[in-house]
């Protein structure tokens, strides 16, 4: 009886006053608790630092502050843990990843054994919308967009559906860059080692904010070539480099171009398992929207050279609705571009 009276008691004052109860009930669940947070790739890259940020300040605006602790799972450029987020984790609010941007496009374009609805996730956000860039390092032959169209030369990826793999086979397949993809490596840090190397002259689908965090001496010493930024807007501080866009010759190619670079909007995605409880899913995507604007976060991010230019949940599921209803011819035309038709 009292456990009635109780719970029509809180239907009586969240009527009243709002979401308080539900809150509380949020907060009691979470009070005590660890959550786990999944990073696709391997420790040093920008996802990893994003991630280890984000677990340190979000339990501030989580309620009942449980801990977050940040774990590592690379595996076929993320699609191991999306694949593991949708189908096996516990679908409570106690674990979420951050996965590849092109996670969200991969059944549309990718070629890899996708077991996942993207419209089905618990989009918590993206920390930022961004540019990534093709480039060489250092001495490579290639050297601008005109090199890239004459001259071979080797590129690094992480598996299907990651940006590196992606954006290497674009440019291939609607330009004629004659770019060689060598895919399979763990991460960024594998990545950069092999360019230090010279067993591979560069990497197409690089984040520049990643680029300036990671190696801002490349960027001082002027290690790397910028062949062409991969995004649907430049970056503010790469006038001079070309824009994918601008390269285009027709409509066709620019419907292209937006549908495999949509990816960018959503730079760093977070995401939980599917069905969450409404009021946890909504307490985890007030939180990660309160971590963004965390003036603590931002100087950190900021200090680490990290850009943060979130982009809601919510907007991400518009998005992704959006890239779902596009007619199949141009969905058929970009995976050939990609390198993925069936």
């Amino acid at each position: 009886m009292w456990k009635a009276f109780a719970q029509f008691l809180c239907l009586i004052i969240s009527l009243a006053l709002g979401a308080e109860c539900r809150a509380d009930g949020v907060a009691d669940f979470y009070n005590g608790k660890t959550i786990m947070l999944s990073v696709g790739y391997s420790a040093g890259g920008g996802y990893d630092a994003l991630a280890r940020m984000l677990a340190h300040y979000m339990p501030r605006y989580i309620p009942g502050h449980p801990n977050i602790v940040v774990v590592n799972e690379p595996g076929a450029g993320t699609l191991t843990l999306a694949n593991r987020l949708y189908n096996v984790a516990p679908r409570d609010g106690t674990q979420f990843g951050i996965i590849a941007r092109g996670m969200a496009t991969e059944p549309l374009i990718g070629t890899s054994h996708v077991m996942f609805d993207p419209g089905k996730f618990t989009w918590l956000g993206s920390a930022a919308n961004e540019v990534s860039l093709c480039v060489t390092y250092g001495g490579a032959a290639v050297k601008t967009w005109q090199d890239a169209l004459k001259t071979p030369f080797t590129v690094g990826g992480t598996g299907s559906g990651s940006d590196p793999d992606v954006f290497a086979n674009v440019l291939r397949n609607l330009f004629g860059v004659k770019d060689r993809l060598v895919t399979g490596y763990p991460g960024t840090p594998e990545i950069s080692l092999a360019l230090e190397r010279g067993e591979l002259d560069g990497r197409c689908g690089w984040s520049w904010a990643s680029i300036k965090w990671e190696k801002s001496d490349w960027v001082a010493e002027k290690k790397l070539n910028v062949l062409v930024q991969m995004a649907l807007t430049k970056a503010p501080d790469l006038p001079d480099a070309p824009l994918i866009t601008d390269v285009a010759q027709n409509e066709e190619q620019r419907q292209i171009l937006k549908l495999v670079f949509s990816r960018q909007v959503t730079g760093r995605p977070f995401v939980a398992p599917p069905g969450l409880p409404a009021d946890r899913k909504q307490a985890l995507r007030a939180a990660f929207d309160q971590t963004m604007q965390d003036a603590d976060f931002r100087g950190e991010a900021q200090k680490n050279g990290l850009e943060i230019n979130p982009v809601s949940g919510t907007d991400i599921d518009a998005l992704i609705a959006e890239l779902y209803r596009l007619p199949p011819d141009v969905v058929a035309k970009a995976r050939e571009a990609a390198g993925t038709s069936r």
